[in-house]
């Protein structure tokens, strides 16, 4: 019996990808290792940075890492070869661009380059810089993530609600920092130097984090910042409020029957 390239490509897609069908048998091995790779390489990249765990086991976080970008080399590789299973990438060469391009392997692509052009880069500086988008590894972990997907949905589904709000939050802070500036520029000069100075302030006071480098003195400063804070509570908790009820809608949705229950036609 003869297997056929395309034969082959057809059940890497359906071993590789997520949608293609339900994770199981070697998929869901495949996905599995994949997940605990990446995981690992999280958890490499975090204890590189403890001097003493990279002076005892700096060998073998290289050693690690080569196999890393090894394994993903491949893997982008053969994704790039089957991507035409998919019907938005089916034509041989303008599919497989479509596909380099798309968001999900620009990140497959991030989490490997830069070991490769750290390979010529002389420049200390810049392969420290290098070695930190390594940690775009972790955001392939997102596509074998039902909540994850789910978070992506209900973002798009309130998209219009969300940067109305954040248009709300923007506005806010710019009226808010620039009468603070007029009110307290003249007991502090330098703190509130400007308009985009104060932001500084208002940001840290409608966020409620109150870092204390920059803060009013004045009697009417202080009403100010206390209005801020106030505000900022309840500017932030809109789009709160605006992911949450696309959360109930998304999962009242998945639990609504698919069927009529009378006539058993699809809904």
């Amino acid at each position: 019996m003869t297997i056929s390239i395309p034969y082959i490509r057809r059940t890497l897609y359906r071993i590789m990808e997520t949608s293609a069908g339900q994770r199981r048998g070697i998929s869901l091995v495949f996905n599995i290792t994949l997940i605990t790779i990446i995981t690992l390489n999280a958890i490499a990249i975090v204890l590189h940075t403890v001097p003493a765990y990279n002076r005892t086991y700096n060998r073998l976080f290289y050693d690690f890492e080569l196999f890393s970008v090894v394994f993903f080399t491949i893997e982008y590789a053969l994704r790039v070869w089957i991507c035409v299973e998919n019907e938005r990438y089916n034509h041989w060469f303008y599919g497989r661009l479509r596909y380099v391009l798309s968001a999900s392997a620009i990140i497959d692509l991030l989490a490997i380059l830069p070991f490769y052009v750290s390979l010529f880069a002389t420049d200390l500086a810049i392969v420290r810089i290098l070695r930190l988008f390594r940690i775009f590894r972790l955001f392939r972990i997102s596509k074998y993530s039902h909540a994850y997907r789910m978070i992506l949905a209900v973002v798009q589904d309130k998209k219009e609600e969300l940067v109305l709000s954040l248009i709300m939050v923007i506005f806010m802070l710019i009226i808010i920092s620039s009468v603070m500036y007029y009110v307290e520029h003249p007991a502090q000069s330098q703190a509130f130097s400007s308009i985009p100075a104060t932001m500084w302030w208002g940001i840290n006071a409608m966020a409620t984090v109150g870092y204390g480098d920059i803060h009013p003195i004045t009697p009417l400063g202080k009403v100010l910042g206390g209005i801020s804070a106030i505000l900022g509570i309840a500017l932030f908790a809109l789009p709160t409020g605006i992911l949450v009820s696309g959360f109930t809608e998304h999962i009242r949705y998945q639990k609504a029957p698919r069927r009529c229950p009378h006539c058993g036609q699809e809904l």
